[in-house]
C-alpha cells in the first residue's frame, strides 16, 4: 500500500504520531506545530494503511468550522467521500446519537433542541411562573447554574438539599426546569452530552455496540474538554483503549467555561499503555518569539513539558514599550501600525491583543482618528456594547426626558416589575395624548385609576430619574457618568450574569467613566454647548461608524482569549501590568495565575514575525487612576529576547523645553537634567534623562520614595524644586 503522500509531508515527530501502531496516543501539539495536519493524516493512515472502514472512525472537534475543514482535507488527501465518517463537535455527535436512540433516551422522536437564547426564555418564564422576583433570581444566573451542574454530570437527584438559601432556590429552579424539559421533550446543549452519556452508561448492550463500532476515536483540543466530555470519551474507549488525543496543556485557557487541563493528567492515569508524542517544531514564529514563549511558560508547575523550536530565521527581538499612560500606549501602537501599512503590508496582518474588552476603546478612538479601518474580532465595538448603550440611555434621558427611544431601552433595565400590560397602556396614552412616554408616565403615576401594583414601579423609576437629574446637575462629565452608572443599578444587574461575562460588562461600564473624563479634555469641545450633549453625540457617531467586514483589509482588535487559533505577522500585546495582565483576581491564586501565564503564552505564539509588548506607567481604566507595576510576565522573559523601545531624544544636561501646548510647571522654570522636581503622586526626585520632542517629550525621574519612573512631560505637571 503506497502511503508516501500521507507520510512524506510530515516531520519525524508528526510521522511517529500518524503511523504509530499503538492506538492510544497523547499528542502534545505545541502552538503552530501542525496538529490539524496530524489529525487528518492519522485518519488517512488508518483508512489507507490499516484498512479501517471510515464508518469505524469517530473524530471529535470543538467547532463546526474545524470539523468541516477536517472533512475537506481528508477528502482531498484520499480522494474519497467522507459521508460515512463520524466527524463533528461533541454536541453535534451527541445529537446524531440521540436522534438514533431517542426513545431509549426517554425522548420523543421529535425532540427539539434549545439554543442558549431559547433556554434563557424558558428559564425566565419558569422563574415568573414560580412567583420569584427576577431582580433577585435573574434568569441568566439560573441558566448558568443549570448548565454548570449538567457539565459536571449532576442531576437534581444527585444534589443534596443545600443549607445556603440561594443554592436551595437555584436547586428548585433546576428541578422545575428539568420537569418542563422532560414534559415538552426539550434538550439544551448541556443536556445533549449528559443524556447521551447516561444512555451509554446505563445501557450495556448499546455501549457494547458503539465500542465495537468505533475502532478508533480521535479528539482535537483535548485540553479544552470538560468533565462530562471526558467521561463520554472514556466510556466509549475504556475497553479498547483506542483514544488518540491531541492537545496542549500550555494552551488551556478556558477554565471559566468548564475546561479542565487536569484531563491531560487523567488521560495518562486512565490509559497506562499510551504513547506520548511531542510536536515541538513550530512552523509559524521566528526564533526570538519562540524562545520568549518557552522561557515564560517554564514558570508554570506540573506541565507535561515541551520546548518549541523552528527552522525559520531568528528574527527580531520582542520590542518592549514603556508608555506614560494608556493614551500614549494607544498612540504608539497605532503609529507603528500606520508605518507598517505605509511600508506596503496588509493591515489584516496586524493585531492588537488585550486582556480586557474595556481596553479596546483607546485603540478604537486612535484608529478612527487616523482613518485606519479596523474590526473587533468576535465582539462589538466599545460604544456598541449593550451595557454601554444602557448607561448612555440613562444619560440621554437625564439630558432629555422626551427621548422615547432611551426611555424604552431602560424602563425595565434592570427589571423593575413593570409588566407588558402596563407598558402597552403607557404607549397607548402617549399616542392618544401625542406626548412623550415620560409625560405619559407622569400622568399614570398621578392616576389612581390604575392598580397600585402597576403604578408603584413606574413611580420608582420616575423618582430615580429625577434624582439622577438633580444629583448630577453641575457635576463634571465624568462625575455625572460615574454617578449615573452607580445609581442606575446596572452594575448590580450585570453582576448576576456568569462570572467572566459579568466581569467584562462591569469593566466596560467603569471604563465609560474614563471615556467621559478623557472627552472633557478634547480640544474640539464647543464651549457654547453642554458637555454631556456633546459626549452623547460623540458616542452616537462612534457607534454609527460601522466597523470593517471580515473580508476587508483592516487591523484586528481582540481579547487574548479570542486570539487562540489565529496568527498574524505583526502583534501588539498591550497592558502588561500587574492587576491587568495578570488580572487582579489571579494575583493571590496560583491556579488562576498559571492560567493567566498560559494566556500570555498563547498571545506570544500568535505572532509570526514581529511582536510588541507594552505597559504604562499610569493607567486610567474602569474609571480609576492607577500606577501599576510592570507585569511579572515581562520579568520572566530573558532580556536577550527583549529590545526596549525608546523615543529619540537628548540625554545631555541641556534644558528640556516643553512644547508650548504643554502644561507648564507652576514655577514656569525650564527643566534640565539633574533638576530636582516634585510630582503630586510620587513626591520629590531628580531628572536623570529626557527623550522625544513636542507632545512626545518624556523625562526619567528618580523619586526618593517611588523609584525610577518615565513620565510624559505634557501630563506630569512637574514642579521645579529650588
Amino acid at each position: 500500500m503506497d502511503v508516501t503522500q500521507i507520510l512524506d509531508p510530515l516531520n519525524p515527530a508528526q510521522r511517529l504520531a500518524v503511523g504509530s501502531p499503538t492506538p492510544t496516543l497523547l499528542v502534545l501539539a505545541g502552538a503552530g506545530s501542525g496538529k490539524t495536519r496530524v489529525l487528518v493524516h492519522r485518519i488517512a493512515w488508518l483508512i489507507r494503511a490499516e484498512g479501517i472502514p471510515p464508518q469505524r472512525i469517530l473524530a471529535v472537534t470543538f467547532t463546526n468550522k474545524a470539523a468541516h475543514e477536517m472533512r475537506g482535507r481528508i477528502e482531498a488527501l484520499l480522494t474519497i467521500p467522507t459521508r460515512d465518517l463520524w466527524v463533528g463537535t461533541f454536541h453535534g455527535l451527541a445529537h446524531r446519537f440521540l436522534r438514533r436512540h431517542a426513545r431509549e433516551a426517554g425522548l420523543a422522536d421529535t425532540f427539539q433542541i434549545l439554543d442558549a437564547d431559547d433556554q434563557h426564555r424558558v428559564v425566565r418564564r419558569l422563574i415568573k411562573g414560580l412567583g420569584l422576583d427576577e431582580t433577585r433570581w435573574p434568569a441568566r444566573q439560573a441558566q448558568w447554574y443549570i448548565n454548570a451542574q449538567k457539565e459536571e454530570g449532576r442531576r437534581v437527584r444527585h444534589l443534596s438539599e443545600p443549607h445556603d438559601p440561594f443554592e436551595r432556590q437555584m436547586l428548585q429552579i433546576y428541578q422545575a426546569y428539568e420537569e418542563i424539559c422532560d414534559r415538552s421533550s426539550l434538550v439544551d446543549f448541556a443536556e445533549l452530552l449528559l443524556r447521551a452519556y447516561e444512555l451509554l452508561r446505563d445501557t450495556p448492550e448499546l455501549l457494547g455496540f458503539y465500542q465495537q463500532k468505533f475502532q478508533h476515536i480521535l479528539v482535537d483540543e483535548f485540553q479544552d474538554t470538560n468533565r462530562i466530555q471526558y467521561l463520554w470519551l472514556r466510556l466509549l474507549s475504556q475497553d479498547r483503549e483506542n483514544l488518540f488525543a491531541v492537545g496542549d496543556d500550555d494552551q488551556s485557557i478556558y477554565s471559566w467555561r468548564g475546561a479542565m487541563v487536569e484531563n491531560l493528567q487523567h488521560f495518562q492515569r486512565d490509559y497506562p499503555s499510551h504513547t506520548l508524542v511531542r510536536l515541538e517544531q513550530n512552523y509559524r514564529s521566528t526564533g526570538h518569539i519562540l524562545a520568549a514563549a518557552n522561557a515564560l511558560i517554564t514558570h508554570n508547575q506540573n506541565r507535561l513539558g515541551k520546548n518549541l523550536w523552528t527552522e525559520l530565521e531568528t528574527g527580531e527581538a520582542l520590542s518592549l514599550y514603556n508608555a506614560f499612560n494608556e493614551q500614549d500606549e494607544a498612540y504608539f501602537v497605532v503609529n507603528r501600525i500606520q508605518s507598517w501599512s505605509r511600508d506596503g503590508h496588509a493591515r489584516r496582518d496586524a493585531a492588537i491583543l488585550y486582556r480586557s474588552n474595556a481596553q479596546s476603546r483607546q485603540f478604537e478612538e486612535k484608529l478612527v482618528a487616523m482613518g485606519i479601518p479596523y474590526r473587533v474580532y468576535g465582539g462589538l465595538r466599545f460604544f456598541e456594547r449593550a451595557e454601554i448603550k444602557d448607561a448612555l440611555a440613562y444619560l440621554r434621558l437625564v439630558a432629555n426626558p422626551q427621548d422615547d427611544a432611551s426611555f424604552e431601552r431602560i424602563i425595565n433595565t434592570p427589571v423593575r416589575g413593570i409588566g407588558a400590560k402596563t407598558l402597552d397602556i403607557l404607549r397607548g396614552l402617549a399616542r392618544t395624548e401625542r406626548c412623550s412616554l415620560w409625560h405619559a408616565m407622569a400622568t399614570l403615576c398621578a392616576d389612581e385609576a390604575i392598580p397600585t401594583r402597576a403604578r408603584k414601579p413606574l413611580l420608582q423609576f420616575k423618582l430615580l430619574m429625577e434624582d439622577l437629574a438633580d444629583s448630577t446637575s453641575g457635576l463634571e462629565l465624568w462625575e455625572q457618568t460615574q454617578r449615573t452608572v452607580q445609581k442606575s443599578g446596572l452594575i448590580e444587574h450585570y453582576r448576576k450574569e456568569p462570572y467572566e461575562q459579568a466581569a467584562q460588562r462591569i469593566e466596560n461600564l467603569e471604563e465609560l467613566t474614563s471615556a467621559a473624563r478623557q472627552f472633557e479634555h478634547e480640544p474640539t469641545l464647543d464651549a457654547e454647548l453642554p458637555v454631556l450633549d456633546q459626549f452623547l453625540a460623540h458616542a452616537a457617531l462612534e457607534s454609527g461608524e460601522s466597523q470593517s467586514e471580515a473580508t476587508d483589509d483592516c487591523v484586528q482588535l481582540m481579547t487574548l482569549h479570542a486570539a487562540k487559533g489565529l496568527e498574524f505577522k505583526l502583534v501588539f500585546m498591550v497592558g502588561l501590568e500587574e492587576g491587568l495582565f495578570p488580572s487582579l483576581q489571579s494575583l493571590e491564586d496560583t491556579v488562576r495565575l498559571e492560567e493567566e501565564r498560559r494566556l500570555c503564552y498563547v498571545g506570544i505564539t500568535r505572532a509570526r514575525q514581529k511582536l510588541y509588548l507594552t505597559y504604562a506607567e499610569s493607567r486610567r481604566i474602569y474609571g480609576k487612576e492607577t500606577y501599576p507595576r510592570p507585569s511579572r510576565f515581562l520579568r520572566e522573559i530573558p532580556p536577550e529576547h527583549l529590545d526596549e523601545v525608546r523615543l529619540r531624544g537628548s540625554t545631555t544636561p541641556s534644558a528640556i523645553m516643553p512644547d508650548s501646548t504643554m502644561k507648564q510647571s507652576a514655577s514656569k522654570q525650564a527643566l534640565r537634567i539633574g533638576q530636582r522636581v516634585r510630582h503630586v503622586k510620587f513626591g520629590e526626585g531628580v531628572i536623570l534623562q529626557s527623550e522625544g520632542e513636542g507632545t512626545q517629550a518624556r523625562v526619567q525621574v528618580n523619586f526618593a520614595g517611588a523609584g525610577v519612573k518615565w513620565l510624559m512631560l505634557a501630563y506630569a505637571n512637574l514642579q521645579a524644586v529650588a
